[in-house]
């Protein structure tokens, strides 16, 4: 196996050890959430730090979890030929999404975030509320986590997609992308 097929199962094995682990948070965040309404409805007791928890997880799911949807082909695609195409038509469109259009997105995004993230730790940012998450910093570093695991994954895309291309592996078939 080469280098770059192992820097791609690599890759893979990170985000899907992420994935798996980081699908809990929502399991969790229904707990804390339900917890939430029975308190205030019921019991008539609030507790923003609770509401800001559920946003937190969220947060959390869906930045740290990119890469992993990634991985499975659970990004939304707006095509119309890709479904039908060959094995080396889909490889050839991964390649040139990956190098046109994901990675040169995450670059921006973490670019342009960074400031905003390192802001943010210099005065370690709290909730705008008194008795909100005092981490709202942790939170904020997301964005970049989401860009070098989304990135990374798609240089593994890109890898196994050369990697198609020169017949040296097969395309996953599309029950393969879909993980329930």
């Amino acid at each position: 196996m080469s280098s770059l097929a192992k820097l791609a199962k690599t890759i893979d094995a990170l985000n899907q050890g992420i994935g798996q682990k980081i699908a809990w948070l929502a399991l969790l965040m229904v707990l804390v959430q339900f917890i939430v309404v029975v308190m205030r409805y019921v019991f008539g007791i609030g507790s923003i730090f609770m509401q800001e928890s559920v946003i937190y997880m969220h947060g959390i799911l869906f930045m740290a979890g990119a890469g992993y949807t990634l991985l499975h082909g659970g990004h939304v695609r707006v095509d119309i030929f890709y479904r039908e195409a060959k094995p080396r038509t889909k490889a050839i469109v991964d390649l040139l999404g990956v190098i046109l259009l994901l990675a040169p997105v995450c670059v921006l995004i973490m670019v342009y975030s960074m400031p905003y993230v390192i802001n943010s730790w210099k005065v370690l940012e709290h909730s705008k509320e008194t008795s909100g998450i005092p981490a709202v910093f942790l939170l904020k570093t997301m964005i970049p986590v989401f860009c070098v695991l989304v990135f990374a994954q798609g240089i593994s895309l890109a890898i196994h997609s050369v990697l198609v291309l020169r017949g040296v592996e097969d395309m996953p078939a599309e029950e393969d992308h879909e993980v329930f």
